[in-house]
């Protein structure tokens, strides 16, 4: 599956005040619920479990919180910059201020992996960050990332 078929322009934002790693979590959760609080609470769930085993910021200030979940038929994915960067207990110490965070349906094993290897490239390019970083708006930012992501697929 397609990177790009994971996101959309509605589940990118910029958060100002991203407080701490839970309220990113919480924030995401319901970004990749739509909204439908009942369904994001069980996901936010799913994802602090995640992160109670180990931090999923994997350096250069990138976190890619995950979690395999019967809750939805297809994976997606949700993408948040944050305005002030937040520990999220990462190896390399950085702070981050980038975050996807993906919901997999648990019968996805295969891609899930695929997608985490996926993701790790593309969050590797330096470049690619600092367009990210420097989007002025939630507009800019989404058209950045999914233009980016559409042309690597391509």
């Amino acid at each position: 599956m397609p990177l790009y078929e994971l996101l959309s322009a509605e589940r990118v934002a910029i958060m100002v005040e991203p407080g701490d790693r839970n309220t990113v979590l919480d924030v995401a959760a319901r970004m990749l619920c739509d909204g439908n609080a009942s369904t994001a609470f069980a996901l936010r769930a799913s994802l602090g479990e995640r992160e109670r085993l180990a931090s999923t910021a994997i350096g250069h200030g990138v976190a890619i919180p995950h979690a395999r979940t019967p809750l939805f038929e297809n994976s997606r994915g949700a993408f948040l910059r944050l305005a002030q960067p937040i520990d999220f207990g990462a190896i390399d110490g950085h702070p981050v201020d980038l975050v996807l965070a993906m919901a997999i349906p648990e019968h996805h094993v295969q891609q899930h992996l695929q997608l985490l290897a996926e993701l790790a490239e593309r969050f590797a390019d330096n470049g690619f960050l600092d367009r990210l970083r420097t989007a002025p708006n939630v507009a800019e930012l989404s058209y950045r990332l999914l233009d980016h992501v559409r042309r690597s697929a391509a």
